[in-house]
């Protein structure tokens, strides 16, 4: 490796602010010639060290299912949020359940889904999330009528600032919606993803 180090953290930073979706240590990898290209261990160092720079800072630096971006710290997200004048769509009760079951239970049936929440689980909100990337089809259920599996996407865990399903709340915890709508509001502070009340 022939370039100093500071300026491959200088390069490591400006590509990850500029582009517009997060980038992956095999992305970072790309933009250095071989004979110069860092290891994925250096790589993962540098990026340590950015995110130690910015911890006092109003941004900071991520990693989620898709690679790393930055994004506006939770804590600031009251009044970054003004900026937007569109109202991002927001999230209904029903679908935030419907949402919630399946990151919980999956790969799981629709019919589940109806069984834990109680009710029917209508089309429209099966449809909205699947609109969003948010839920995919991984198999069909081996029972008569074999009915779609669903389960959660890479979309879902970036659109929420997650980096893996290990990330989210843990069950046990989690006593009623309410708290998964807060935490999981709290992580998407910088995604136009809301909760209807």
């Amino acid at each position: 490796m022939t370039l100093q180090t500071a300026l491959i953290k200088q390069i490591i930073e400006g590509a990850i602010f500029a582009h517009s979706t997060p980038l992956s240590l095999d992305d970072l990898a790309v933009l250095f010639v071989e004979e110069e290209r860092p290891t994925r261990s250096q790589l993962s160092a540098l990026i340590k060290e950015i995110q130690q720079d910015y911890h006092q800072r109003p941004l900071e630096l991520v990693e989620i299912a898709s690679g790393y971006r930055f994004q506006v710290r939770a804590q600031f997200s009251p009044w970054i949020s003004k900026l937007w004048q569109d109202k991002p769509p927001r999230l209904s009760r029903a679908m935030l359940e419907t949402l919630a079951i399946i990151a919980y239970r999956q790969p799981v049936t629709r019919a589940e889904i109806e069984a834990i929440r109680g009710v029917v689980v209508s089309t429209q909100i099966i449809k909205a999330l699947f609109d969003r990337d948010w839920i995919a089809v991984v198999g069909h259920r081996d029972v008569p009528g074999r009915p779609a599996l669903l389960a959660t996407t890479r979309e879902f865990l970036d659109a929420f600032s997650l980096k893996s399903l290990a990330d989210l709340p843990p069950l046990a915890q989690v006593r009623d919606l309410g708290l998964i709508e807060q935490e999981l509001a709290l992580r998407a502070q910088s995604t136009p993803a809301q909760v209807q009340e």
